[in-house]
């Protein structure tokens, strides 16, 4: 499929939402649109968009809905039936979060207000760049690790700051995890950021190591060890199904946190640009990035995206 014919497909489902902005929308039927499920319609909007598909459909009816207060043509209670909240109440805190300002204050007049414009995709031509990668077929792994409910999409500037807070208020228990997969293992280990559960509510986040059959019998066996640790530390088993996965990494070099953050803001034009061009789609399955911290002038960073080939 080419790139043009992928992104007229996806605006016809754009395009469909729009048309049925003020009912119930069905994502099955508006996915549809692009021949393609619900799973992968929504999960491609919110790499190209940087939000979910909710709160596309939330911040379009709010901004309709402070035109048409602002127009006088139209009373609150009404406004919050027409845009689909289900008491005025909810409108009303809905309305404030998003303008800054509450529905009766528009009646009054004089509010300036925040526009959300419909959402329409351009195709321009792009690529003539290299992007180094490699397709893999990975194994179920079996990874031992904690989780956080992040909210927004998982591929918007609300990811970086909730990933900070997240490292930085956990440090006790990477250590503990890093240092139980070091001492199995004899030395350096991956570290596994997994995305999953992708929801109009957001999605997990989840920090992983990957520990021998022998180390994570004994953490979830107290009786061994006399300290539950997985009840303690709040780890869980968290099973990545085996997949085909295309892979992307930074170079070998000291600090690869800054090439990981342009890898992360690549996602668009390996959708747009590479999975088009060779005939892949993003596949079911969790998304991870793989920390390679060996000696300090030989680390990177990789991405696994799971892919399928377009058709099966």
């Amino acid at each position: 499929m080419a790139a043009n014919d992928w992104i007229t497909g996806l605006q016809r489902s754009i395009d469909y939402i729009e048309d049925h902005l003020l009912e119930d929308i069905d994502y099955e039927a508006a996915a549809a649109q692009s021949f393609s499920s619900s799973f992968h319609f929504q999960r491609i909007f919110s790499i190209l968009c940087g939000y979910t598909l909710g709160e596309y459909i939330r911040n379009r009816r709010l901004s309709l809905a402070g035109t048409e207060l602002a127009s006088g043509d139209i009373k609150v209670i009404d406004a919050a039936l027409k845009y689909g909240y289900e008491s005025p109440d909810s409108f009303a805190r809905a309305f404030q979060r998003f303008h800054g300002v509450l529905p009766s204050q528009v009646k009054s007049g004089g509010c300036r207000l925040r526009s959300f414009s419909r959402l329409v995709l351009k195709f321009s031509m792009e690529g003539g760049t290299n992007m180094n990668y490699r397709i893999e077929e990975k194994p179920e792994l079996i990874l031992t690790g904690y989780r956080a409910h992040f909210t927004g999409a998982p591929y918007g500037e609300d990811r970086e700051r909730q990933e900070e807070q997240l490292f930085v208020t956990t440090r006790g228990k990477q250590w503990f995890l890093k240092g139980a997969a070091e001492t199995v293992r004899g030395g350096f280990t991956n570290e596994y950021c997994v995305v999953t559960n992708i929801t109009d509510d957001g999605y997990d986040f989840c920090y992983c190591h990957d520990l021998d059959e022998w180390t994570r019998a004994h953490l979830y066996d107290h009786s061994v060890t006399g300290v539950d640790f997985v009840e303690k530390l709040g780890l869980e088993t968290i099973t990545i199904p085996g997949n085909t996965y295309v892979i992307f990494e930074t170079e070998d070099v000291k600090h690869p946190i800054a090439d990981y953050l342009g890898l992360l803001n690549q996602r668009i034009r390996i959708l747009t640009e590479w999975m088009p061009d060779m005939g892949f789609e993003l596949a079911e399955g969790p998304e991870l990035a793989v920390y390679q911290w060996m000696p300090r002038e030989t680390r990177k960073i990789q991405i696994w995206m799971p892919i399928r080939k377009v058709g099966r």
